[in-house]
């Protein structure tokens, strides 16, 4: 079964409800029954694997073996079962690296694999997946829904997935629910029943259904002044341990660059390095465009001297939360910036009202789902309105309308003169925003 709706239905929570992890009464409201294999759902968690939208969340052990082994040995399968099982589990996920690689150096797009690999090894009687390849390089993508079609094909598991874009999973499922915030079920068939015959009316509501494009239009390139440029950058997360090698980049005013690859090859470890937050092992970032008066590198800056000239998004966006409401996370780099009250209220309203975001300033930022906790994270870096922003994967989670609200807002960033600089796997995202592409398994700029 395929879930689908737009971003804050509701779909995170019913799968850990499904899972016996949502909590007890005192943590919410819940009417009704909800049974697996005949029992309440608490009852049946060692018959069921989860996976998160949110891999680190997932990762247990210091090493990768022992990681994919623990869900197994928590379930008392014999020690010498469990090992065949994690090596297998691995190669289905296409996660290769030794069982005793640390889990600390994996990418974003590893841990989700490697979280996966630990559910599968346990073989449930009901798999739940919550957005498994988000983000994943397309063969990555191709890998896991491969992996979780295999063991469909076994007979041995229910399937429940989460996954925005339906045309991954269309031809695994046989089933397709949709959900909506107000109105609960609003579809429930066979993938043909929903899509075909509600198309255009679940598009209308965020659905990403296959062959309905969001509206959006490409930008009209004008690019101006070199804000920041690298010279002969190395990059790596440790001094000793580099990455890559001999990037030379120049971001402009009015640019956008797109840094895509391979999971693992670096591209979160190059934003990282280029907004002035992880030291280059060698080589420099130039910024002298974005300086003002401060030395031209940007990682010699204080935060307090970052926050008004790079905004950044981390990969995860539960890394760079602060405050306990919404509109306090907002204030944060206002207050910074040492904004008056009004000013700040008025840029709160501004950026909340065109990310979907208005009627969630007093919740708690932890609460939100995926999609609304990524739109908040972009929020907190554009409200400052710094002239570069470095983000990474910034349309995770998205329904289909927030991508088209997202896309449009930084497209009047570009014309307004704002360079950008994004991490991404979305495809349409890249075509619709960037005018360069860095692909790092290729190591050089495709205009």
């Amino acid at each position: 079964m395929l879930l689908l709706g737009a971003s804050g239905a509701g779909k995170s929570t019913l799968i850990a409800a499904l899972a016996g992890v949502l909590g007890d009464d005192e943590g919410g409201e819940e009417l009704g029954d909800l049974r697996v294999g005949g029992h309440p759902a608490r009852q049946a968690r060692g018959r069921v694997g989860l996976v998160l939208q949110d891999p680190d969340s997932q990762v247990i052990l210091a090493r990768v073996g022992d990681d994919v082994a623990f869900g197994c040995e928590n379930l008392g399968i014999p020690r010498d079962e469990i090992w065949p099982r994690v090596r297998e589990a691995l190669d289905a996920v296409g996660l290769e690296v030794p069982l005793d690689y640390p889990t600390s150096q994996l990418s974003g797009g590893q841990k989700q694999r490697l979280a996966l690999a630990g559910v599968l090894a346990m073989r449930p009687g009901l798999l739940l997946l919550d957005e498994p390849t988000a983000n994943l390089d397309p063969a990555g993508v191709s890998e896991v829904r491969d992996a979780v079609a295999r063991v469909l094909e076994r007979g041995r598991s229910t399937l429940v997935v989460i996954e925005h874009r339906v045309d991954v999973w269309i031809d695994v499922v046989d089933r397709v629910i949709v959900l909506d915030s107000d109105r609960g079920i609003i579809g429930d068939g066979t993938p043909d029943e929903v899509l075909h015959r509600n198309g255009s009316e679940l598009a209308a509501t965020g659905v990403w259904v296959p062959g309905i494009v969001p509206p959006h239009s490409r930008r009209d390139r004008r690019r101006g002044e070199v804000m920041l440029r690298t010279d002969d950058l190395v990059i790596g997360r440790h001094k000793d341990a580099p990455l890559r090698d001999r990037f030379n980049l120049e971001l402009r005013a009015g640019g956008a660059l797109a840094i895509t690859g391979p999971n693992g090859s670096g591209k979160s470890t190059l934003g990282l390095t280029i907004a002035g937050l992880l030291p280059p092992v060698a080589g420099r970032v130039l910024a002298s465009g974005l300086a003002g008066g401060l030395g031209d590198e940007p990682i010699g800056w204080r935060s307090s001297e970052l926050v008004s000239r790079v905004g950044s998004v981390f990969q995860d966006p539960e890394h760079q939360f602060l405050a306990g409401t919404v509109r306090e996370e907002l204030a944060v780099g206002p207050r910074v910036l040492k904004l008056g009250r009004l000013e700040t209220s008025a840029r709160i309203d501004e950026i909340a009202g065109r990310l979907r975001l208005a009627a969630l300033l007093d919740a708690n930022p932890f609460t939100l789902s995926g999609g609304e906790k990524r739109r908040l994270s972009v929020a907190t870096a554009l409200i400052t309105r710094p002239p570069l922003l470095v983000l990474d994967e910034p349309t995770f989670g998205q329904d289909s309308r927030t991508w088209a609200e997202l896309v449009a807002l930084l497209a009047e960033l570009l014309d307004s003169g704002t360079a950008v600089a994004a991490v991404s796997h979305d495809v349409a995202f890249v075509d619709a925003v960037a005018d360069q592409t860095l692909a790092l398994g290729e190591r050089e700029v495709v205009k």
